[in-house]
């Protein structure tokens, strides 16, 4: 076999590893990382040899080194992950140091904090596919909005945090203030103003992590979300309007413009001393919004020193196709200045659910 493997040319050859090097049950598939000593990351390695289960599992390695050699993380999320209670993983990765930034679309960053103060209201449904128009219509009537296989109980989450986000609104307007929402939606911890569910633990909340940790957030296009738009409505004074009510100046909310410029600092700041690598959750513009903060600085600013993106790992179920950014591979990226020809890159056609706790296992060293 080795004869055969010698006649292909180098750049083919770099590409490929032998079986016989991959050290079954005791070793990695890559050879430069050390084996773990944990059982669930000893049951990955030992089993997740292909496609996207070894995609997953080189990926896993990778940040694990990244990682251990000082490099940061930005982690995105999109869909409804936080309905789907990612953030149990994604608050441990957090508390230990592992995630330096996450950019999250509105809807999952709310749904963070729904789940704080409503889990036990939230229901679940295995074989959602079978439910009737009826039923469904069933399901709006009683406050039960339906996110796939789960349900997000409206009048126990958004409407228990709407009128405390009001009165900070109504005050930063009073004051002249100006803030992004993730910090108006932070003083509801800070101010101890909700408290968790009953049934909760306050631990699997990846927005209360990151809040202790003070590790940055970017909410890009806070308007796509449930709490954007009754901002919205609330800034709005037209003929459509029948509810009464205060009228807000949209001002006192800083928007993705600002959110953008504040990633220009931060990367700058923190790729000085650190490579700094991407691991995408789902697609859409909580990925698509960061991950343009290389380009940006290098041909828009003309900042003549911008460090590359070090690694980029997306895991979604995006094909790639016909211009799809959430399907795009590493290698488009590249002609956008996006990732350079060093960047490592690897895109795992997967449900974020099942191959981002292979991920979490293996950089947890459980």
């Amino acid at each position: 076999m080795k004869k055969k493997f010698d006649q292909l040319s180098p750049s083919l050859r770099k590409h490929i590893v032998p079986e016989s090097r991959q050290l079954r049950r005791t070793g990695s598939i890559l050879p430069f990382v050390k084996k773990s000593k944990h059982p669930v990351s000893d049951f990955a390695e030992a089993t997740l040899k292909h496609c996207n289960g070894g995609a997953t599992l080189q990926a896993a390695l990778w940040l694990k080194q990244h990682i251990e050699n000082g490099g940061k993380l930005v982690v995105t999320i999109a869909g409804a992950l936080s309905s789907f209670q990612i953030g149990v993983l994604l608050a441990e990765l957090i508390r230990q140091g592992k995630v330096h930034l996450v950019s999250a679309t509105a809807a999952n960053h709310e749904e963070s904090y729904y789940r704080y103060v409503a889990h036990s209201h939230y229901a679940y449904i295995p074989r959602y596919t079978e439910l009737t128009p009826e039923q469904e219509a069933e399901l709006r009537d009683a406050g039960l909005r339906r996110i796939t296989d789960t349900f997000l109980p409206e009048d126990e989450s958004v409407r228990i945090m709407e009128p405390h986000l009001l009165r900070m609104w109504e005050h930063a307007q009073k004051k002249g203030e100006r803030f992004f929402p993730h910090e108006y939606f932070r003083r509801l911890y800070a101010e101890k103003l909700i408290k968790p569910d009953p049934l909760a633990n306050e631990s699997d909340s990846w927005t209360y992590a990151a809040y202790k940790k003070d590790i940055p957030i970017v909410i890009p296009g806070f308007e796509d979300s449930t709490m954007g738009n009754i901002f919205a409505s609330y800034t709005y004074d037209g003929k459509y309007r029948k509810n009464g009510g205060p009228v807000l100046d949209p001002k006192i909310l800083k928007g993705g413009l600002e959110y953008f410029t504040f990633l220009y600092e931060w990367y700058g700041k923190v790729s000085q001393d650190h490579p700094v690598a991407f691991l995408q959750l789902g697609g859409g513009i909580s990925a698509d919004f960061p991950i343009c903060v290389v380009p940006s600085l290098r041909h828009d600013l003309r900042y003549p020193k911008v460090r590359d993106w070090a690694g980029f790992i997306e895991i979604g179920s995006s094909p790639m196709s016909y211009g799809s950014y959430s399907g795009a591979g590493g290698k488009e990226k590249i002609t956008w200045d996006k990732l350079s020809t060093k960047s490592y890159y690897q895109i795992i056609q997967s449900d974020v659910t099942v191959a981002f706790p292979w991920i979490a296992a293996v950089l947890l060293d459980l």
